[in-house]
């Protein structure tokens, strides 16, 4: 617990001293201080600030909660809808909201790039080690590889604005398409076309 505390700390705190002074307006040296622990201790957890800055975006601190609400997920509830509850629970406005931030970051420094990457392989591995829990065998391996990848798929483009969706938070401006779709209806739409075999 305390070590995984440490790694959050470490990681939020890289994270948001980034989002105040830029990537380069600070030191492994002062984010230590800050955290109050040693630079030894960093490295025990991390390769690189840069490594750091994107594991803070995508940290969830109510991970505890998430397990919870999925074990009350009905047990006859298909592997669609249990994903489709692990996606809702998973993709918060704040989650989001880092990501997107991430996203501007890496844009200004192109070294974050491959970080914020490991860091959403980093999620969707969680989220298939999760699905693949919970369906405790019931349902074909490369069938939750199917879905998870799906919906992965989508989230990169979703997160980096290549898709047209008001992410949770955002309104409609001058700036906004005309079409653009609210962040639910998009997820409805995505697991729409699941539930229809893509038709």
């Amino acid at each position: 617990m305390k070590k995984e505390a440490t790694e959050r700390a470490l990681a939020g705190t890289a994270f948001e001293l980034t989002i105040e002074h830029g990537l380069d307006g600070f030191t492994v040296e002062e984010l230590v201080q800050k955290v109050g622990c040693s630079r030894r201790t960093f490295a025990n957890y991390f390769t690189c600030k840069e490594e750091a800055v994107a594991r803070g975006a995508t940290s969830v601190p109510n991970t505890t909660e998430l397990e919870h609400l999925l074990t009350e997920i009905p047990d006859n509830a298909s592997l669609l809808d249990v994903l489709y509850n692990l996606i809702k629970m998973q993709l918060t406005t704040e989650l989001i909201g880092r990501l997107h931030q991430l996203v501007a970051l890496s844009q200004t420094y192109p070294v974050l790039e491959p970080h914020y990457l490991g860091a959403m392989h980093q999620m969707q591995t969680q989220a298939q080690d999760t699905l693949l829990d919970l369906s405790n065998g019931k349902y074909d391996e490369v069938y939750t590889y199917l879905l998870i990848n799906a919906i992965y798929g989508t989230i990169l483009p979703l997160i980096d604005g290549r898709l047209n969706v008001l992410l949770p938070g955002q309104t409609m401006s001058e700036d906004t398409k005309a079409d653009a779709v609210t962040f639910d209806q998009f997820l409805e739409s995505v697991f729409g076309r699941l539930r229809t075999g893509f038709e």
